[in-house]
This record gives structure tokens, sequence and C-alpha cells, in this order.
């Protein structure tokens, strides 16, 4: 594996960490695909520090369990702002 992927996986995995963030916002953030951020963290970073993989997977698995909840506060938002 290149350098800089390892680099890349290592360093989203501590973003991940230290803001409690989602995949799409840590997407956003390094420029890349929702898939690549998967990809890294789960396959890449296992083999790289597989203590980091398993924190951060913990932080997007409370993400994943919460996502729900956050679109529907969203969609509340929307609608608690049009007018009608």
């Amino acid at each position: 594996m290149k350098d800089y992927i390892e680099e890349r996986a290592i360093s989203i995995a501590n973003y991940i960490i230290d803001n409690n963030a989602t995949v799409r916002q840590t997407a956003k953030k390094f420029g890349i695909s929702k898939s690549t951020v998967h990809k890294d963290v789960a396959e890449r970073l296992r083999h790289i520090n597989p203590a980091l993989a398993r924190q951060a997977r913990v932080v997007l698995d409370i993400n994943k369990s919460e996502r729900h909840i956050r679109g529907g506060m969203a969609t509340r938002e929307k609608y608690l702002h049009q007018h009608v």
C-alpha cells in the first residue's frame, strides 16, 4: 500500500474520533468519496493500526445508529421554516 494512503487512513480515523464526525462530514473535509472513507477505515486501517480502526468504528457505529434521528430533525426544521 502506498504511504500516502496509509497516512490518509490514519488522518481520517483521527478526524472521525476527534470530531465525532460522520462519514459524510469526513468525506467533505478530505475531499474524497464516502466509499473511500469507509474503505480506509474498515479495510485499510485494520491492517495499519487495528486499535485506531476500532476506535473510529465505535464513533461511526454510534453515528449510524443516530442517523434516522438527525434526518427526522432536519425534515422537521425544513417544514417549520416553510411559509404556507
